[in-house]
């Protein structure tokens, strides 16, 4: 199942992409969202491209709802999302959840530190000091909390839902093999 055909990994971006949106249009936890779960997924199991592109387009499409902000602190935003699809190309060859919930909690943690840090280098609520810094880590912990455990919780559906279609999968050719084996003998 790792060398899927372009048409199958058009269809899995595409729900990916479906559900990112709807994780952030539709009532929620604050930062409570799938987006970096998405790059982090996507990066692992379908690539590069994918992983870097969609947490991008799901965030530009539901952005585009609820309003963009500073383009710098929004550049900053999607290119902190982005860096989760990087992260999962270290998880390509990985099925241990352990290094999947290292992956998500290093996404999570990257994110809050360059997006906080945006907030106080490019905007106006916090002194440009180190001390204005740590203001602005403090002020955005109430919202890590949230965004470690969804992409948390999200890590595990899509890392999860991947492990449920590879054994099905693997189910069905044994049955299709057993099958045919069984009718060979019959004949």
């Amino acid at each position: 199942m790792r060398n899927l055909p372009v048409k199958t990994k058009i269809l899995i971006a595409t729900a990916l992409v479906a559900v990112g949106v709807a994780g952030r249009l539709l009532p929620h936890a604050w930062n409570f969202a799938p987006i970096a779960a998405i790059g982090l997924f996507a990066g692992a199991r379908l690539g590069v491209a994918f992983g870097f592109l969609l947490p991008v387009a799901a965030m530009a499409i539901s952005d585009a709802s609820i309003g963009f902000y500073d383009w710098h602190i929004n550049a900053t935003v999607y290119a902190a999302m982005a860096l989760s699809g990087a992260i999962g190309l270290f998880l390509r060859n990985k099925r241990n959840p352990i290094a999947i919930a290292a992956g998500s909690a290093a996404a999570s943690t990257l994110f809050f530190l360059i997006t906080n840090a945006a907030v106080w280098f490019f905007g106006t609520m916090y002194p440009p000091t180190f001390s204005g810094l740590m203001m602005s880590l403090v002020a955005g912990l109430p919202f890590f909390r949230n965004a470690a455990l969804g992409d948390l919780w999200y890590s595990a559906a899509f890392f999860g839902a991947w492990e449920l279609a590879i054994l099905a999968y693997d189910n069905r050719a044994r049955i299709k093999q057993s099958t045919l084996l069984a009718l060979a003998k019959i004949r």
